[in-house]
């Protein structure tokens, strides 16, 4: 299926996707706030995660789309190569960044839109676990 775009209306609206401070984004620093976890927002470290919760959980606030989730259905969906080819690259590289970031000693928490829209509450507990666990099991 041909995009519905010339080049220059799907580069203007492609330009206005923002990567950082999405809505998905902003509920889970509101969570976070209000859990009373230490955190730092957006900060620069390898693989750009999108949370450092103290000392050493980074968390990552992935959408679908653009990370692929259910990437068996959606590949399918996908007939345009550009598209297709795109979204396989940020899987790979979501996968080559969570496997250093391990091996950097830090725990790496992925979580898709959904999660964070209808389960906020349940991905904060992950959290809390999560940096339970890091602090009581150090490496």
């Amino acid at each position: 299926m041909p995009d519905i775009f010339t080049k220059e209306k799907r580069s203007q609206v492609m330009s206005r996707i923002r990567s950082r401070g999405t809505g998905i984004e902003l509920k889970m620093k509101n969570a976070l706030e209000k859990s009373g976890m230490r955190f730092q927002y957006q900060p620069k470290m390898f693989g750009k995660p999108d949370f450092l919760i103290f000392p050493n959980v980074v968390v990552f606030c992935d959408s679908s789309f653009w990370h692929g989730r259910n990437w068996k259905k959606l590949s399918k969906q996908l007939k345009n190569k550009y598209w297709y080819d795109h979204i396989k690259r940020n899987k790979e590289r979501d996968s080559k960044v969570t496997q250093t970031l391990k091996n950097m000693d830090y725990a790496v928490l992925r979580f898709w839109d959904y999660e964070i829209e209808k389960q906020i509450e349940k991905c904060i507990l992950r959290i809390a676990e999560k940096v339970q666990n890091e602090m009581s099991n150090p490496s």
